[in-house]
């Protein structure tokens, strides 16, 4: 968790953010933008949790009594009030309440991406003056670079995936299924990480599925197999795709590896500051596209991470917004023939002034495991 001095920070930051983008409040429920300001890891419940952030006001931490305790435990001393609610009173009242004091109540208002309907709703019929906005708009950007604590706590957990897959050329592949191994990974992810977020195995032509879901099919010498995995530690998320193959790889499947990793390499090294994410995904995606595959990639090249394993910044075509040093993503290009098999390579790297930074340090070789 931040230090109480570095929450103080975001939060001023995110006061800041408001007044020059002409917002008047953000209100968060349970989220990755509520953990990253106060370092309350709220629980989603059907009772409003709400953070009420005006521009220029006090800010208040509405939550619904019996979760007080736990809320001012994570907060751990941060200047933020608590407004406890019990069962029989209306949130919403102490919402508006808050915002009228700031003279927020007729402004426009950063309502958090992930806050429920049931709760928007309400809030609008009890805000009629008040025009509603994305939360995003503003806390992308305190979000979106990292700070170095970010990034080293990134690269722990990136320590800590790499070091399940270290172990999977030890695991028995042939003669298992999918779920069998999936099991086996989670149970490995578990030992470095505070919870397991995923855990993808696809083999075979279930490896041309990117998200294919882990099933009974039984892994067969020659099958071709994409491992996708992540999980949690600290709060910071990991993830990293290696593929493997069992016994002889299929045929036209060594040369689609090679351009593959090729291409990985590309983007990897289009990153650096005042890049164009975009770039990023064209570096992919030319070195595939030059090689009779460019059908075949059906992704964007990457996704910033950090708190969820999906932010901003997206690596992506049509995204010129240019790179700048803390921001953290993948750059994870894949190759998948339906029917057939696929195959993809992801790494976390961190935009520095120098280029890019690996977070994941594996080989990216191709890994043959016994048939």
């Amino acid at each position: 968790m931040a230090t109480i001095s570095a929450r103080g920070e975001r939060l001023a930051r995110a006061r800041k953010e408001l007044a020059e983008r002409g917002m008047d409040a953000l209100l968060l429920g349970p989220s990755a933008d509520l953990r990253y300001l106060t370092g309350y890891q709220a629980p989603p419940l059907e009772r409003m949790t709400l953070l009420v952030l005006p521009a220029a006001g006090d800010a208040r931490l509405v939550v619904p009594a019996l979760e007080a305790p736990l809320a001012r435990d994570h907060l751990g001393g941060l200047d933020l009030e608590v407004a406890a609610w019990q069962e029989t009173e209306d949130p919403v009242a102490l919402v508006r309440a808050t915002l009228e004091a700031a003279g927020a109540a007729a402004g426009r208002l950063g309502v958090g991406d992930q806050l429920w309907s049931a709760f928007l709703l309400r809030l609008q019929a009890a805000l009629p003056g008040a025009a509603f906005a994305a939360a995003s708009t503003v806390t992308r950007y305190l979000r979106m670079r990292k700070d170095p604590e970010e990034v080293e706590a990134l690269a722990r957990v990136a320590a800590a995936i790499d070091r399940v897959v270290d172990g999977l050329e030890g695991l028995r592949w042939a003669g298992r299924t999918e779920l069998e191994l999936a099991g086996e990974i989670q149970a490995a992810i578990r030992d470095g990480h505070d919870e397991v977020c995923f855990a993808i195995v696809g083999s075979g032509p279930n490896a041309a599925s990117p998200h294919h879901v882990a099933a009974r099919r039984v892994i067969q010498p020659g099958d071709a197999v994409v491992v996708d995995i992540g999980g949690r530690l600290d709060g910071y998320c990991s993830d990293t795709t290696r593929t493997l193959v069992v016994g002889e790889p299929p045929p036209g499947f060594q040369e689609a590896y090679a351009v593959l990793h090729a291409a990985q390499l590309a983007g990897c090294a289009a990153v650096g500051p005042g890049v164009p994410a975009e770039a990023v995904d064209a570096a992919c995606r030319e070195v595939i596209a030059a090689a009779g595959h460019g059908e075949h990639f059906i992704h964007r090249t990457g996704h910033g991470i950090g708190l969820e394993e999906h932010e901003d910044p997206y690596i992506v075509a049509g995204n010129r917004e240019p790179l700048e040093p803390g921001m953290t993503f993948s750059v994870e290009p894949g190759i998948y023939l339906p029917g057939r098999f696929g195959a993809r390579i992801e790494d976390i790297v961190t935009c520095t002034d120098q280029g890019a930074r690996r977070l994941n340090t594996t080989s990216r070789q191709l890994r043959v495991v016994p048939g």
